[in-house]
């Protein structure tokens, strides 16, 4: 049996996630500098997951004030190391 609204709903979603997505660009516009922002639209290519991390720490220190001027490539790229920084890896040898 189908659901007669299935589709309007689906429509429904996919705007909301443009306008969500919308948000977020505009949002990133006003925190990052150009050149931030070409750095992370390259890692964004290369590594999403971590361009999406970046976006949502960012978006996050905005909205509670500990963010509120652009930042410089420079920023961004100390940011992008401590995000990207590799966890201690123990490794156990049995003998």
């Amino acid at each position: 049996m189908s659901v007669p609204n299935q589709g309007s709903n689906d429509e429904e979603i996919r705007r909301r996630e443009a306008d969500a997505e919308a948000m977020r660009q505009r949002v990133l516009l006003v925190l990052l500098e150009p050149t931030a922002r070409q750095r992370l639209a390259n890692v964004r290519i290369v590594k999403p997951e971590l361009a999406g991390a970046v976006e949502n720490y960012l978006i996050n220190a905005a909205q509670t004030g500990r963010l509120n001027r652009a930042l410089t490539d420079e920023e961004l790229k100390q940011i992008l190391i401590n995000i990207q920084a590799p966890k201690k890896d123990f490794k156990i040898n049995r003998v």
